[in-house]
C-alpha cells in the first residue's frame, strides 16, 4: 500500500474514487481525524458524502470488510471536522484527513432489542456497552469489525508516512460536547501506542489492588460498567483525577475490544513504577 499523487493504492492500483464535490482548497495535512458514519452501509454513506446537499466530505469510507474508497484527495479539504480544534489549532478541516468507518454508532435498546437512530437492529455480539468519555450514562455501541480495524491501521501507518503526520484524534476530541463519534467501540488509544509510539507512562499508570468496579461516574450512585468489576493487577493510565475518584483508561485490553474508560475509586490503585 502507498499514497501516489495524493491518492491511496493497493497492490498497484487506485483505491476506488468517488469524487465528492464537497471539497475546498489546498490542504496540508497535519493530523488523522476518526468518525462513524452512523449510516446503514459504506454504499450509503459514500452516496451522501458525494451529494452536494449533505455539505460534507471525507478522504477515505472504509467498509465492515475492510474495503476502502476515496472521496477526496489527501491534498484537498475535506468538510469532516466541523467547528473544530485541536492542539492549539480550529477549524480541523484545514489541518486534517478526515476518515469514515462505516458503523451504526450510538445505539438505543428497545425492548429486547438494539436499534439505530434509523431503525436499523442489531445483534447483540454486535453490541458494546459503555459510556462515553464525555457521558455519564451507558449506552450502547455498534463495534467494529476486526477486518475493518486492521485496515485502518495500515491506511493509517501509509497516510502518516507519507505526510509526516503529527497526530490521531477522534471527532469526539477535537469537538466535544458536540461529536460522540467515533466512540467508545473504537480502540484511539490502542491505535495512538502503535501509530506514535506513545508510551504508557505519558499518564500516570497505576494497577488495580483489588477487583475494582468501573462506574459511568464519580461516585457510588453511578452505574457499573459492563466490564466490571477489573481484575486485580489490571493496569489502567490516569486521565483525570478528583479528590478520591480517578477516569482512567484501561490498557491492558484486547485491542479490538474498544476503549474502556470510566471512574474507579482511587484508594484501590497502586502506582506502577
Amino acid at each position: 500500500m502507498r499514497v501516489l499523487r495524493h491518492r491511496l493504492q493497493m497492490d498497484g492500483n487506485a483505491v476506488p474514487f468517488a469524487q465528492s464535490p464537497n471539497v475546498g482548497g489546498v490542504l496540508e495535512p497535519k493530523y488523522l481525524v476518526i468518525h462513524f458514519t452512523a449510516g446503514s452501509s459504506a454504499q450509503g454513506s459514500i452516496n451522501w458524502l458525494r451529494n452536494r446537499a449533505a455539505r460534507a466530505s471525507a478522504h477515505l469510507v472504509i467498509a465492515r470488510n475492510g474495503e476502502v474508497t476515496q472521496l477526496v484527495p489527501f491534498n484537498r479539504v475535506a468538510w469532516h471536522a466541523g467547528a473544530s480544534e485541536w492542539e492549539g489549532l480550529r477549524g480541523m478541516n484545514r489541518h486534517s484527513i478526515g476518515i469514515e468507518l462505516d458503523n451504526g454508532g450510538r445505539l438505543e435498546r428497545k425492548g429486547n432489542r438494539w436499534c439505530s437512530w434509523f431503525s436499523a437492529v442489531y445483534p447483540e455480539e454486535e453490541v458494546m456497552l459503555a459510556s462515553h468519555r464525555h457521558e455519564t450514562e451507558a449506552c450502547g455501541w455498534h463495534v467494529y469489525t476486526s477486518e475493518q480495524l486492521e485496515m485502518t491501521m495500515e491506511v493509517c501507518q501509509v497516510i502518516i508516512g507519507k505526510y509526516g503526520l503529527h497526530g490521531i484524534a477522534g471527532h469526539d476530541e477535537i469537538a466535544p460536547g458536540r461529536k460522540s463519534d467515533p466512540g467508545p467501540a473504537f480502540p484511539m488509544a490502542n491505535f495512538r501506542a502503535r501509530l506514535f509510539g506513545r508510551a504508557e507512562d505519558d499518564f500516570p499508570v497505576f494497577r488495580t489492588r483489588t477487583a475494582l468496579n468501573i462506574r459511568t461516574g464519580a461516585g457510588i450512585e453511578y452505574e457499573r460498567l459492563p466490564d466490571s468489576p477489573l481484575q486485580p493487577d489490571t493496569r489502567v493510565e490516569v486521565l483525570e483525577e478528583g479528590d478520591v475518584w480517578r477516569f482512567v483508561n484501561v490498557l491492558n485490553m484486547d485491542p479490538h475490544h474498544g476503549e474502556i474508560q470510566g471512574w474507579v475509586h482511587g484508594k484501590y490503585l497502586e502506582r506502577v513504577e
